[in-house]
């Protein structure tokens, strides 16, 4: 395993403490978390670490991780984590990321893949692929609650919340993490402009997947990116919608083990 010289939980990137899950060993496996906020242990994490040296870490602004004033965008971000794979000399690296954290992966993969040996996207975002009257997403800010758990999930149940049950601290989280979505995906919304025209510069093996029932990132989108990645593989998770490693998590796992072993 990678010494990454943990305290209390916490890697050091420079100047800046970030939140990290670190466990299992083999190939070293980063995941970026989505939107939503840090995948959490006891979910796929484990899992993986079975098969996969795993290094999670939580975006500035999520969690209980600080941002720092000049870490407002997702190239921001990726700059972040370029710096996180050199200054652990991490090599060989499946880069995995969901959501918002899949567009940080491939800001990532266009600047330096040299440290990567595989792009996994799931439900990624990033660019534009629609016409500029055309939405590539819903609003996900303006619709009511109700109905972006029944755009997000295909079991609307599953996201759920009962506020009443959680801490301060966890009520704290939650709010930090819609501000940081926030910040780092409304102007311009969920995409780079520029990303889509960088997109030939992967020469890594990607594969791409989303929820079958993502009415979020819709599978015509997640399908119409693959086909911009050289050799990219596309390939949808039944009775899932945005996030399947949370609603179908050992489907999501036979899908990475599928490409990577």
């Amino acid at each position: 395993m990678t010494d990454l010289k943990l305290h209390e939980g916490r890697l050091k990137i420079g100047g800046l403490e970030l939140e990290v899950i670190h466990k299992g060993s083999g190939q070293p496996m980063l995941l970026l978390h989505g939107g939503g906020g840090p995948l959490q242990p006891g979910s796929v994490i484990d899992q993986l670490a079975e098969r996969f040296e795993v290094i999670a870490p939580t975006h500035p602004g999520f969690g209980n991780t600080a941002r720092p004033a000049h870490i407002t965008k997702v190239d921001d971000l990726s700059y972040l984590y370029l710096d996180l794979l050199d200054q652990y000399d991490l090599q060989d690296v499946i880069l995995v990321g969901f959501s918002i954290g899949g567009w940080t992966a491939v800001e990532i993969a266009v600047k330096n893949s040299s440290r990567l040996s595989r792009l996994m996207m799931v439900g990624a975002v990033g660019i534009k692929q629609g016409d500029r009257e055309t939405r590539d997403f819903p609003d996900m800010f303006a619709i009511p609650p109700d109905e972006l758990a029944a755009l997000a999930f295909h079991d609307p149940a599953k996201a759920q919340i009962d506020f009443s049950t959680l801490s301060d601290e966890q009520l704290t989280a939650f709010a930090r993490n819609r501000e940081s979505l926030a910040l780092y995906a409304w102007e311009p919304y969920l995409h780079n402009p520029k990303l889509k025209q960088r997109l030939h510069r992967i020469q890594i093996p990607t594969n791409v997947c989303c929820g079958a029932s993502d009415g979020l990132v819709s599978p015509a989108y997640s399908e119409g990116y693959a086909g911009l990645i050289a050799g990219a593989t596309f390939d949808t998770i039944a009775e899932a919608g945005h996030a399947p490693q949370m609603e179908q998590p050992q489907r999501f796992v036979d899908w990475v083990l599928s490409k990577t072993t």
